[in-house]
């Protein structure tokens, strides 16, 4: 493992002082199993490119007045929560969230996410509406030979009214794609990560996060176990 990761620094080192051809590199191919054979060195560059942020937030936001764009910091403590909460651990400590404002009223929060895909990160933006639902999935770069249907309306309208309360499970909640397995699976891990980090740091501290819904909920029944109808 160490010997392998000397190996990939000396080869950026060597692409850096231009010593080393970008083909070079290629040296270490990627085996793809389904398609049973290596990856191509143009499969394995291309990028292609739906959206751009900026045209990402106006599809998020269309008519909100303003928008405004912070840093999301997330300390330790609060990561090691939405992990727990989401089923899976993530490297980011930080995200830029875009929130859309209409007068004093929030319209809703939308947040670029990379996730892996099949070999490579996809990067698509998620909007969550004030009262924590998806209202929106675009994406926004594709990196992969396969798998790009993603995109389509037809189906990230499936993700569209899913809150933190959903499962949003693939096969179940979510019709998968034929080929676009992996693909489908990463926006799913994404969107699921967007509104735990929307509950956590922006609804629950305005009374409206799931707990507060679950709690809600609970009293409903109780009260009608009591009395009925």
């Amino acid at each position: 493992m160490f010997a392998h990761m000397r190996t990939l620094r000396l080869v950026c080192s060597m692409m850096l002082l231009g010593s080393l051809s970008p083909s070079a590199v290629w040296a270490e191919r990627v085996w793809d199993n389904e398609l049973k054979r290596y990856l191509t060195e143009q499969e394995m560059t291309m990028a292609e490119v739906f959206l751009t942020e900026e045209e990402a937030v106006k599809l998020m936001f269309p008519k909100s007045e303003r928008v405004k764009k912070e840093l999301l910091n997330v300390p330790p403590d609060k990561k090691a929560v939405i992990e727990n909460r989401i089923g899976w651990a993530f490297p980011e400590e930080s995200f830029e969230v875009y929130i859309g404002e209409t007068g004093t009223h929030i319209d809703g929060y939308a947040l670029v996410q990379n996730t892996i895909g099949k070999h490579k990160p996809m990067t698509y933006m998620v909007g969550v509406d004030a009262n924590g639902l998806v209202s929106n999935v675009e994406l926004l770069v594709f990196r992969e030979a396969r798998g790009s249907e993603v995109r389509t309306k037809r189906f990230n309208v499936q993700y569209e009214g899913k809150s933190v309360l959903d499962p949003v499970r693939i096969n179940k909640d979510i019709i998968n794609i034929s080929g676009a397995t992996m693909s489908v699976r990463s926006m799913t891990a994404g969107i699921k990560r967007v509104l735990v980090l929307v509950d956590e740091f922006y609804l629950k501290p305005q009374g409206r996060g799931s707990d507060t819904v679950t709690a809600q909920k609970t009293e409903k029944g109780f009260f009608k176990s009591i009395f009925g109808n």
